[in-house]
Parts: structure tokens; C-alpha cells; sequence
């Protein structure tokens, strides 16, 4: 590309005319496309008129979406100011279970007296986490599009996919619905979805990468000739994000071959449910950790925007892996604890360890640096579920929060926690999607975007 604007503003001493690398540019072998994260020298020479811009021009730096919804929520009742703050404001007191991501405290924003509009009907709520589509639970319930989709539509031919829809231990689930209000059956496989962005070529291609992975060798192997001629055009601060790219990826193959193998299979498309992988559902916070490092990895590349994540507690068997406690219940009878206080013991370790899981997703986030900014401030982390207290199957005082994505964060805003006077959490669905850079004033039940939530 020759970038020698005329009629653009110059800024510094000098005008740079150094070619940028693509956006776009991949590492290819036998069978494998690896793509490439954002690198300084990626970067248009006119940085600061390209990111003053429109979000959606071609040279504007990415903003990104992720849902994650845990569709049994956390222990309420007794318990809930585990959850929620006692006061309110930007000096208030992290929760407990706050209090596990208190290093990231000024870059996310929990939400209490908070609830989607008429979604009501228990279990059924969590397809509408990201719709807002009220009544899920009658017999002529129709769901609308997702938050998901919606920018898919918009923005998803800017990428290689236009979205992600995964799930932790369902194969029939999901939070992703499309403009007719069809669900999208998710991918529960982390080897596929991996597969998805890395492994690519003719059917003979493909096989003989999967026969290699599965000997212990990685993509990387495959284009470790190009990526040692790239290091040496780049600069320092470049070559060090690659390596640390390159290692992420090392990592995750790692854990992907230790909890389910590189399996053989045809890949899901997006007309039938995905396939289910021979795994064990018991490993929840395994394949969870798995998931989130997928989601950081098809950002970190821009391989997609948006991305959704349902974890199916409600068909989650025995959680295997919690030293604190021994689990001795499925984590959908543990969620009607009836206030048993062996059961909420058992409960509040599994909370504590979504919780850790979230601290960890953020760390990586920040780890990826984009230019002056990280990945979690260029990307919207929404988090948490459809029940405010799944013991009673009530909806209401939804515990969530939103993290990174460019808002002012670090605080707690606090709502009517009367049931039939929550604020519509779907005003934050429309704050997201504006936030994307999308021009769309109005979205579910929304009445306008969140009080509140600034942008920076």
C-alpha cells in the first residue's frame, strides 16, 4: 500500500516511508496459515489520522466483543454481597469475590440492581444474555439477534471469521442468535476451533498437518523459516511480541493435546450442531481456561471481533480439579442449595474459581500490548449470567460486570434492587455496540445507552 497522503495532517519532525506490514499477513506452511498479531510495524506511517478516523475504516486499530455467560450465576441469598458491593461509586468496597480481581479493579465496572426486561422463565434466560429478548420461557418465544451478530453483519467480512460461538459442556446451547432469530449451535471443541484458525489447505494438506500435531509437533514447526526471516526485518519491541505470541500458541497446543488430543473429525459448519469431542465434562475449568486462551488468541490476531462463550453449568457433572473443598454434587444441584451450608461451601469454591479464571483472562488480555494500548482495552469482556439467584430461578439483579473495551472503568454503579425497578441492563448492550463504532441508536429494549458508563 503507498501510503504518501497529500492532505493529511503531519505530526512529529518527519514524515516516516517505511511500507507497513499487512494486517493480513500470514505465515504459511504445509496445511497451515498462521496469522500474525498486531505489530508496530503494521502500523500506518500516519498512526494518529488513521485511529482519529472511523472504527470501521480499514485502518482504524480493532475493537472487539466477548461474552461469557456462566448460566447458574453465582450463590445468592445469604450470600450475595460475595457478589455485589456494599456502596456504590468509584471508592467502593470490592466484594469478595471481587476482591480476587482486584488488580484489575480500574479496568472493569460491576453492575448491580440490574436485569434484562421481561426475560424471565429461569433456565431458558440464558439465550436472551446478549438478545434482551423478553419471555423466553413462553411457547411462542422467538429470540431476536444477538450482540454478536450484529456486528458480525456489520463489520465480520473485515476478518477471517466473522464470529466465534463456543460453549463449555453443550453442544446445543449458545448465546449467538441471528437476525431471524436462530440460534447458532456452538463449537464445544477447542481443537476444532484451533484447527479452524491455524490448520488450512487441501484435504491431503490438512491430513498430514493433523498427523503431525498429533506426533508432538506444533504449527509453528511448519513456518518456523519464515518467522526467523520476518524477526530480523523487525524491531526489538516487535520481535519480543512475537515471541510472546509464539509461546502462547506453544502453551495452548500444549494443554489442547494433554485434555483432548487433536481428534480427527469433520469440521462443525454453522447449519448443525458442532460435534462433540470425547472429553470429560468433569474438567470444567480445564476446557474453560482452554476457551478463554482461544478468545485471546483469535483477537490477538484479528481473526474475529466477536466472540461468545456459554458455560453450560447446568450440565457440568461433578467439577473435578477443587482442592478447597470436595465436590460431591452435579454443579446444577449444588445451584438449589436450599441454603444447606455444605452446599454452598461447595458452591462458593466453584465461584471462586470463575473468578480466578477471569483474573487470569485478564492478565493475558494486558499482557498483548496494541500499540499504546493492551488487548483488554481494545477489547469488551461482558461477564456473567442470566440468574440473579439460581436457587429461587429468579432473573433479576443480574450479577455482571464489563471490563476493558474503552470505557472509564473502575467503579461500581448501583441500581434499584427492587425487582420491578432494576435499570434495563440491555441500555449496556446498546453502549457495546456503539462502542464497536457501529451507528445504531437503538437495540432491544433498550431505552438509551448506560448511565453511568463513559467512554475514554
Amino acid at each position: 500500500m503507498n501510503m504518501k497522503p497529500t492532505n493529511q495532517p503531519q505530526y512529529g519532525p518527519f514524515i516516516a516511508t517505511r511500507q507497513p506490514l499487512s494486517r493480513r499477513t500470514f505465515l504459511r506452511g504445509s496445511g497451515i496459515a498462521l496469522a500474525l498479531p498486531l505489530l508496530d510495524t503494521m502500523l500506518p506511517n500516519f498512526t494518529r489520522a488513521a485511529e482519529s478516523s472511523s472504527p470501521l475504516a480499514p485502518n482504524a486499530k480493532p475493537r472487539r466483543f466477548f461474552a461469557i455467560n456462566n448460566n447458574l450465576g453465582f450463590a445468592m441469598g445469604a450470600t450475595a454481597q460475595r457478589f455485589f458491593p456494599d456502596n456504590t461509586g468509584r471508592n467502593y468496597t470490592l466484594s469478595p469475590y471481587l476482591k480476587v480481581i482486584e488488580e484489575h479493579r480500574n479496568d472493569f465496572t460491576v453492575f448491580s440492581g440490574v436485569s434484562y426486561p421481561n426475560v424471565d422463565g429461569g433456565h431458558p434466560a440464558d439465550i436472551c444474555f446478549i438478545t434482551g429478548a423478553p419471555h423466553p420461557g413462553s411457547g411462542s418465544f422467538r429470540n431476536t439477534i444477538s450482540v454478536d451478530q450484529l456486528i458480525a453483519e456489520r463489520i465480520g467480512t473485515q476478518t477471517r471469521f466473522p464470529s466465534l460461538t463456543l460453549a463449555v459442556n453443550t453442544n446445543n446451547r449458545s448465546l449467538s442468535c441471528t437476525g431471524t432469530g436462530v440460534a447458532i449451535p456452538p463449537e464445544t471443541s477447542a481443537a476444532a476451533v484451533f484447527k479452524q484458525l491455524f490448520v488450512q489447505g487441501s484435504e491431503a494438506e490438512v491430513a498430514a498437518t493433523l498427523t503431525t500435531l498429533e506426533n508432538g509437533r506444533s504449527v509453528l514447526d511448519a513456518v518456523a523459516t519464515q518467522a526467523k526471516n520476518l524477526e530480523r526485518d523487525l524491531g526489538q519491541k516487535d520481535r519480543d511480541r512475537l515471541d510472546q505470541y509464539f509461546t502462547s500458541v506453544r502453551d495452548l497446543e500444549g494443554r489442547l493435546k494433554a485434555s483432548e488430543g487433536w481428534e480427527k473429525k469433520p469440521k462443525p459448519v454453522v447449519n448443525r450442531p458442532a460435534l462433540v469431542d470425547p472429553a470429560n465434562a468433569a474438567n470444567y475449568f480445564g476446557k474453560v481456561k482452554v476457551m478463554y486462551d482461544l478468545a485471546k488468541i483469535a483477537f490477538e490476531t484479528d481473526s474475529t471481533r466477536a466472540v461468545t462463550l456459554m458455560l453450560n453449568s447446568s450440565s457440568t457433572p461433578i467439577v473435578e480439579g477443587i482442592s478447597e473443598v470436595s465436590i460431591t454434587e452435579d454443579y446444577h444441584n449444588l445451584s438449589h442449595h436450599g441454603k444447606s451450608e455444605e452446599k454452598l461451601a461447595q458452591l462458593r469454591a466453584l465461584d471462586m474459581r470463575h473468578m480466578q479464571a477471569l483474573n487470569q483472562l485478564f492478565r493475558e488480555l494486558k499482557s498483548v500490548r496494541e500499540d499504546q494500548e493492551t488487548l483488554l482495552d481494545r477489547s469488551m469482556v461482558y461477564y456473567g449470567s442470566n440468574f440473579g439467584d439460581a436457587n429461587q430461578h429468579v432473573c433479576f439483579n443480574m450479577p455482571v460486570l464489563l471490563a476493558g473495551g474503552g470505557f472509564k472503568h473502575g467503579q461500581h454503579l448501583g441500581f434499584n434492587r427492587e425487582p420491578t425497578l432494576n435499570y434495563p441492563l440491555t441500555n449496556l448492550l446498546l453502549s457495546m455496540v456503539q462502542r464497536m463504532g457501529l451507528d445504531v441508536d437503538k437495540f432491544s429494549s433498550a431505552t438509551s445507552t448506560m448511565r453511568g458508563l463513559e467512554m475514554t
